[in-house]
């Protein structure tokens, strides 16, 4: 038994003795080859003692540092491995940055960055002091969602400001590929982390704003569904343990302030609309327009081209005629493109020494930006019996439609709708014709009408595409008045999707639409009594001068809509 035990001592007392000698000559080695500089190893291992690493972290580093010791520099292997070990030191591991504790300067911050905007500024002024009284707590998951050019990006770096904390964008749109969201496994050749650990790497902190751009427009393949993905990200209860596959470790995003932005909702899957809370930044009012001009597309844009303001200035009534004739959203886009087209043309005067005009004024903005584009949609008067105002929604805000309706001679009960009108649209118009049949009587519509006279329901601009349950009421109001040659009230507008019963349901977009019957000098606007709450919710300023008709059901559209006065071109059923 004791020559055994000598036997064991001395077998591992050797195994010891050559891999001691073994180091040694590959210390010798490595000098001889790159003198006194660190070998790998040893730079990683000095990085890793100045990083706070959670302990199973330290303990795969560990692990992952030593294979790479094992490796042949000139093998691919070790490149793959030295990635990886790049990748884990570069993450911010328990590393956050310091969050502003001064309410009113985030304020100040916000109200600097964007004008209007009160009840997004008023939720973020919310989280901060939310964060502020539990620097624990989970951060929420925001979505903003408008039409292009309201700010929703820039809100996300404004926000970043006003909490003291770094910002990275993240643009998921056209993404198809689950593997950028969760990342590749470090099999695959070329493999990387995912978008989301990715820019915490390069953000530097744990605790960051980071902004997903454009979320409405992921798309998904043979690759895999990427919202599905995000289903993680975006739950404070998960996202705590997001797993990225070439990490392979469990990482917290629980800290990180997730912004979401899109143009629409209805691309979004319910699991993921559950899991954020819909901020909506609609359009803005003239007035706020040539505000934002004033205050920040103007300034921003003379510093760009390095004019100062005593050399170009514009007055309110060009902006607002820009505005008006020039651009055509809810958004300012247009609006910053217009200008800056003025300035590129006065920096090209003024490099050539030509005279151009200090001031730009609504009489200058024809040589400067040529022929108008826009035509103002107004409200057309009610001279002809079944044309109908409605107001409709689109991804640029809300617009005015007419719906008209025409009476011709002919055998047998016919409906004839053209204007490019999608599935849902057309049903409408074939629930609004029946609600008419059905209660021609209480109209005062003799039923014979029906068979001696055909019905062609058109919607102008037939060259663009128009879908939606919101016309039903427009379209009833539309035949009704076709068929008894009653006069529309003057001023009037109307949404609101309608049942076979005759019952009005409430429909989306109000604010938008609100928004383009004042442009159009709309007076009046009936809506569904369920739509009510929404318009409580708007500002007053957005619905001054506007009068609302809340109605349960289409005879009470019909009875609001319709005056007894007949059209002035009255001709006998």
């Amino acid at each position: 038994m004791a020559e055994e035990i000598q036997s064991s001592a001395r077998q591992s007392f050797d195994q010891q003795q050559r891999h001691a000698f073994l180091q040694q000559q590959m210390e010798a080695i490595r000098q001889e080859l790159y003198g006194d500089n660190d070998d790998d190893l040893t730079v990683f291992r000095r990085k890793a003692d100045e990083i706070d690493f959670p302990a199973n972290v330290a303990a795969v580093f560990d692990k992952e540092l030593d294979k790479l010791g094992r490796l042949n520099p000139q093998s691919p292997d070790y490149s793959v491995q030295y990635s990886y070990i790049e990748t884990l030191l570069e993450l911010p591991w328990n590393k956050y940055s310091d969050l502003n504790t001064d309410l009113n300067l985030a304020k100040d911050i916000l109200d600097a960055d964007h004008y209007g905007l009160p009840k997004v500024k008023e939720r973020i002024l919310e989280q901060i002091a939310v964060l502020l009284n539990n620097p624990e707590g989970k951060a929420p998951i925001l979505c903003l969602v408008g039409p292009p050019g309201v700010g929703k990006t820039s809100l996300g770096q404004s926000v970043a400001r006003a909490l003291g904390r770094k910002y990275q964008r993240v643009s998921l749109g056209g993404l198809h590929d689950e593997a950028e969201i969760r990342g590749h496994r470090r099999t695959y050749i070329g493999a990387m982390p995912g978008r989301i650990i990715d820019a915490v790497k390069r953000v530097g902190t744990s605790n960051p704003v980071l902004l997903l751009d454009e979320i409405d427009k992921i798309g998904s393949d043979f690759k895999g569904d990427p919202s599905a993905a995000l289903l993680e990200v975006l739950d404070p209860e998960q996202n705590c343990r997001f797993h990225d596959n070439y990490v392979d470790i469990d990482y917290d995003l629980s800290k990180v302030l997730f912004i979401a932005t899109a143009n629409t909702l209805t691309t979004l899957s319910q699991p993921l609309l559950d899991r954020m809370e819909i901020i909506d930044l609609s359009g803005y009012l003239l007035e706020e327009k040539i505000e934002i001009a004033n205050r920040h597309i103007i300034p921003r844009l003379l510093k760009e081209f390095k004019l100062k303001k005593s050399q170009l200035s514009f007055t309110p009534e060009a902006i607002a005629h820009i505005i008006e004739n020039y651009t055509s959203e809810s958004g300012v886009r247009q609006l910053e493109k217009q200008i800056s087209k003025i300035i590129r043309k006065i920096v090209l005067a003024l490099m050539l020494k030509e005279k151009y005009p200090h001031k730009i004024q609504p009489k200058h903005l024809k040589g400067y930006l040529g022929l108008e584009r826009y035509s103002k949609d107004l409200y057309e008067g009610n001279e002809f019996a079944g044309v109908v105002t409605g107001l409709a929604w689109t991804a640029v805000g809300g617009e005015i439609l007419f719906i008209e309706s025409s009476l011709s001679r002919a055998k047998g009960d016919k409906l004839i709708l053209t204007g490019n009108l999608g599935n849902v649209m057309k049903e409408s118009a074939a629930i609004a014709l029946q609600y008419v049949k059905s209660h021609s009587r209480e109209l005062g519509i003799d039923d014979e009408l029906f068979e001696k006279y055909q019905l062609h329901v058109h919607v102008p601009e037939g060259a663009i595409p128009k879908d939606g349950p919101s016309a039903g009421i427009t379209m009833a109001t539309s035949i009704v008045s076709a068929f008894t040659q009653r006069k529309v009230r003057s001023c009037l507008a109307m949404t609101g999707e309608i049942t076979l019963r005759g019952k009005v349901l409430p429909v989306g977009g109000i604010k938008e639409k609100i928004l383009a019957a004042k442009r159009a000098g709309i007076t009046d606007i009936i809506l569904s009594v369920e739509n009510r709450k929404d318009v409580e919710d708007i500002d007053a300023m957005y619905i001054s001068g506007l009068t609302f008709h809340y109605v349960k059901t289409v005879m009470e559209v019909i009875d609001k809509a319709l005056l007894d006065e007949k059209v002035a071109h009255y001709r006998e059923l």
